[in-house]
């Protein structure tokens, strides 16, 4: 059984903790020297998160957004849960083709104090919305 019951409870999931990231202007800053755009979609639910830093503060869009992205991750959400739990290797999620990218991941680098961020915060506001528990092995 999906993590996610929809697409909606998702964004509202992902909204809450992109909003304490940026919150917290340490956690973002190198990302918005960057001047990257980061594209991450996900399956189990559909869904797509933008993340704009060429210009401060740092841009967030939910949905579907037109252009291109200098760096493109696609991974189900229930895997971006486990990673976020800690219950998954983010290395052998990544080099076992679970994490797909496109673009250059070297110049992604900045982009690592976000998810590293996000990552902290996510046991919480998962906990908030009964997430906790759920999808215990992938």
């Amino acid at each position: 059984m999906a993590v996610y019951r929809s697409v909606e409870q998702f964004y509202t999931v992902m909204h809450e903790v992109f909003d304490y990231v940026m919150q917290h202007p340490e956690h973002v800053d190198a990302f918005m020297h960057s001047n990257l755009v980061v594209r991450m979609t996900t399956t189990d639910p559909d869904a797509e998160i933008v993340l704009d830093g060429r210009q401060p503060p740092l841009g967030v869009a939910f949905g579907p957004q037109p252009g291109r992205a200098n760096l493109e991750v696609s991974l189900t959400a229930d895997l971006l849960h486990a990673l976020w739990m800690g219950r998954e290797s983010t290395h052998q999620a990544f080099f076992s083709g679970r994490i797909r990218t496109r673009g250059n991941l070297l110049k992604a680098m900045p982009l690592l104090e976000v998810f590293l961020a996000a990552e902290r915060i996510y046991p919480t506001i998962a906990a908030r919305h009964g997430l906790i528990g759920t999808n215990e092995s992938l």
